[in-house]
């Protein structure tokens, strides 16, 4: 099994659209085309699509190591409204500890502009993973 095949049950996310593209050692990314159904009353992505799409790739990036970690605390700044396109984010582990693992996300459009940014800190527990290590 890889870490891709593990956070295929990650059913909430593959039911959004979001798709993993990359994984490495504390690294992730993601992306998800925004559709109709991701859109709010006013026309524009709905805030949850972006935070999945965010969640996904923390998830991916501070689990790569193999231990089971879960977020204990997220956060997301909004910047810019998006309606169509693909839309990606990008995971960089900045703070890897036996215990705790924080993670920054930042959501661009295909272009580069940036959409939001997320912030998670995530608890990692003894529980191994049904796959080797990355990196």
């Amino acid at each position: 099994m890889t870490i891709q095949d593990f956070l295929q049950g990650d059913k909430f996310a593959l039911l959004a659209g979001v798709e993993l593209l990359e994984v490495g050692n504390g690294y992730a990314k993601a992306r998800m085309e925004v559709k109709p159904e991701h859109l709010n009353g006013g026309g524009v992505c709905q805030g949850g699509a972006l935070f999945t799409l965010a969640d996904l790739a923390f998830a991916a990036a501070t689990n790569s190591h193999a231990r089971l970690t879960f977020s204990i605390d997220s956060s997301i700044h909004f910047f810019r409204s998006v309606s169509e396109g693909m839309l990606y984010a990008e995971a960089h582990e900045v703070f890897n500890h036996k215990r705790l693992a924080n993670c920054e996300v930042r959501i661009t459009t295909e272009a580069g502009a940036l959409i939001a940014t997320f912030n998670g800190t995530g608890y990692r527990k003894d529980t191994a993973l049904p796959f080797e290590p990355i990196g």
